[in-house]
């Protein structure tokens, strides 16, 4: 309908380790707003306290949250599958949702649910994801987990952060690489959301750029075929009524005929 706005796109933002979703939403605001403005950006809180220290206290106030807890060798999980269990209800409830945005434990989380949806692990009913932005992820370690979730290369439009003196950045390359045509965007500072220089910003602009695109381009699509339904039904319908217009025309005249008959027959005798 004319007049109409469009429908924004809706990123689900997913906070790192014993942070917050109001800080990865900080965090994110030092980038240039042009970049989401097309965008709905959903922030929400890890599904448990901070079980200890955070990075960010005395630089930003609690509370504090995690998605799920590891062991020092990132091979063990507790609280994972619950974690996920979470998400997907929160996704299925709050979106659709068209993709996702993550720092560290957040990216890693995210990449994990695009790569189990992928797969129909997850998310079954719920439209796939288009796009995703990690900033300082990394892949799951545990096999189970791996042979599952990477199983193939990942089709969702995906830009990686990487930073040089990240202590993420092998595992933040080896995620790249789970995904199909990644967009690497590396800068040389450390585990953290990056200031971005005019490179990046350009980079990044036009990435969104292009997605947007390509998604206002499905929705245009989707909408002439809606309407070339709608008109072949009424087509159909129309064809239908007139045909039956026809046949009872007919039928009455075949009917007329008989009765014509039947009176010079009854004459004739």
């Amino acid at each position: 309908m004319e007049g109409t706005k469009e429908k924004k796109m809706k990123i689900l933002c997913l906070h790192g380790f014993r942070t917050s979703g109001s800080f990865l939403k900080k965090q994110i605001s030092k980038w240039d707003p042009s970049i989401f403005a097309q965008f709905d950006m959903d922030f929400p809180d890890g599904i448990f306290p901070a079980g200890g220290k955070s990075d960010i206290e005395g630089i930003f106030p609690p509370p504090y949250f995690e998605w799920f807890q590891y062991d020092k060798d990132f091979t063990e999980y507790t609280n994972l599958e619950e974690c996920i269990s979470y998400l997907c209800e929160y996704i299925t409830t709050k979106g659709p949702f068209d993709g996702f945005l993550g720092f560290s434990q957040g990216a890693t989380l995210s990449a994990l649910l695009l790569g189990y949806q992928a797969q129909g692990k997850v998310l079954k009913d719920h439209p796939p994801m288009k796009l995703f932005v990690s900033i300082s992820g990394a892949k799951f370690r545990d096999p189970s987990i791996c042979e599952v979730a990477y199983k193939d290369p990942i089709k969702v439009k995906s830009v990686h952060f990487i930073g040089a003196k990240d202590w993420l950045k092998l595992p933040s390359e080896d995620l790249a690489t789970a995904f199909d045509n990644p967009l690497i965007i590396r800068h040389p500072q450390g585990h953290t959301v990056p200031r971005l220089d005019e490179v990046a910003i350009k980079q990044l602009q036009s990435w969104t750029a292009e997605i947007l695109q390509c998604n206002n381009n499905c929705a245009v699509e989707n909408k002439h075929e809606v309407e070339n339904g709608e008109a072949k039904v009424e087509f159909e319908e129309k064809n239908a009524e007139e045909a039956c217009k026809i046949h009872n025309h007919e039928k009455s005249a075949i009917n007329t005929n008989n009765r014509e008959l039947e009176v010079v027959d009854d004459a004739s005798a």
